[in-house]
């Protein structure tokens, strides 16, 4: 004789299969966790790869940027995208420019958000200036507040200045190393800039390998949001090196 097939089994009287039903708190919270997994792993992505928040702590940039804005930053130049003269540029303390400057206390949970890109990064270890001269560039001033040269050329840098502030009170004259740059502050009063390193190594270039990227926003506050563009027209005279 054939026996009868066996009945389903079932966990209810509608005869759905048996197992453990996910409740529906269950369910939201699975799906909260893999969201916010998703935003942090895509936060860390951008971060790393595409751009970057970054603190200005001080008055040197004055007054394109003050005290206290957030600004993004291009990961990408230099990489794929070169950086230009005028460029506003984060880079690493190439050595010795940030030893008297006393680092902010952040908490582990500060850290945690900074790592993913969800917090600025802190600018206790870099700088932010403006990209005056390229490798083989010749960048100079007599002082006293007389133009800023780059190959001979006089710049007219009032577009982007401190208001009421020369081009430069030093004196000075460098030819900018292979894979350097030379960047000054806009408040160049307030400013140590390259000017200020030229007994360091490199006579006070930047290597391009220690810059984070090129900043393209002010993000925060918002009453200040804006883009930052480069100001071609003040280089577009300056002859090939």
């Amino acid at each position: 004789m054939t026996e009868p097939a066996a009945a389903p089994t079932s966990d209810d009287a509608t005869g759905a299969p048996s197992g453990r039903r996910r409740g529906p708190v269950a369910s939201f919270l699975r799906e909260t966790a893999i969201v916010l997994v998703s935003a942090l792993v895509l936060s860390w992505l951008v971060k790393t790869f595409l751009a970057q928040a970054f603190f200005i702590p001080s008055a040197s940039m004055h007054d394109t940027l003050l005290e206290g804005d957030r600004v993004l930053v291009n990961k990408l130049a230099p990489g794929p995208f070169d950086v230009h003269r005028g460029d506003i540029v984060v880079f690493a303390d190439p050595g010795g420019w940030l030893d008297q400057q006393a680092a902010p206390r952040t908490n582990v949970v500060q850290d945690a958000l900074i790592a993913v890109g969800l917090v600025p990064q802190q600018s206790e270890d870099h700088l932010i200036k403006r990209v005056i001269g390229l490798p083989g560039d010749t960048v100079a001033s007599a002082g006293g507040g007389s133009p800023v040269t780059v190959n001979d050329e006089p710049l007219d840098e009032s577009a982007y200045l401190a208001p009421s502030v020369g081009p430069s009170q030093r004196a000075f004259e460098a030819v900018v190393p292979p894979d350097s740059i030379w960047v000054m502050g806009d408040n160049r009063p307030q400013s140590a800039d390259s000017r200020a390193h030229q007994g360091d190594p490199g006579g006070g270039a930047v290597p391009i390998a220690d810059v984070v990227g090129v900043a393209f926003v002010t993000a925060w506050p918002l009453d200040r949001f804006g883009m930052l563009r480069n100001p071609g027209e003040v280089f577009e005279d300056v002859p090939a090196p």
